[in-house]
């Protein structure tokens, strides 16, 4: 065997080892950041405000604002119940098809699903700004693939019921925006 011949074999092993040491860290670095996006994926929540807090009781009486008893009207616990049951019994409203806005298909959709945007006329309540950056957090290519600033004019066209109005909108965008 010669020197040439020997040479030949170890640089042949070296780079197949380096060949698999390549796609091993390849394929370990696309499951990580799979598992990452899901995780930012669920970690999207719409933003919601809460009350104002009240001042506790023993504050407003040691500063002498509730020094007497005031009138509480009573209510019977029949129409307590009954109230608690009608608003338990009313179901959430079923989902719109979301995919008919243009610039929304089935990935979009999802995402918005995700975030607690289900209906037109959440849709059109929402503002193109917070919509964008449920987009962004969610996958930033999506943001780049449709313009979120005239789904809130079509959903409020679409949740109105008018749609003639909304196709003839529709026929002037592409993937969200205005082209004609």
């Amino acid at each position: 065997m010669t020197v040439r011949t020997v040479f030949g074999v170890l640089f042949g092993l070296l780079l197949s080892v380096a060949s698999v040491a390549l796609v091993a860290w390849l394929l370990w670095w696309l499951w990580t950041r799979r598992e990452e996006e899901a995780a930012k994926s669920a970690a999207i929540e719409i933003e919601v405000e809460e009350p104002p807090a009240e001042a506790p009781v023993e504050e407003a009486e040691a500063e002498g604002a509730a020094d007497e008893a005031l009138p509480v009207a009573e209510v019977p616990a029949e129409e307590v119940e009954a109230e608690e049951e009608a608003a338990a019994e009313e179901p959430p409203p079923p989902p719109d098809d979301l995919k008919v806005v243009e610039g929304i298909g089935p990935k979009i959709e999802s995402v918005l699903r995700a975030a607690g945007i289900t209906t037109y006329a959440q849709l059109a309540a929402a503002d193109p700004a917070h919509i964008s950056e449920i987009l962004e957090a969610s996958d930033p290519r999506l943001r780049r693939l449709a313009d979120p600033t005239t789904w809130p004019e079509q959903a409020s066209l679409a949740a109105a019921g008018r749609w003639d109005e909304f196709e003839a909108l529709k026929e002037t965008l592409k993937r969200g925006r205005r082209v004609k």
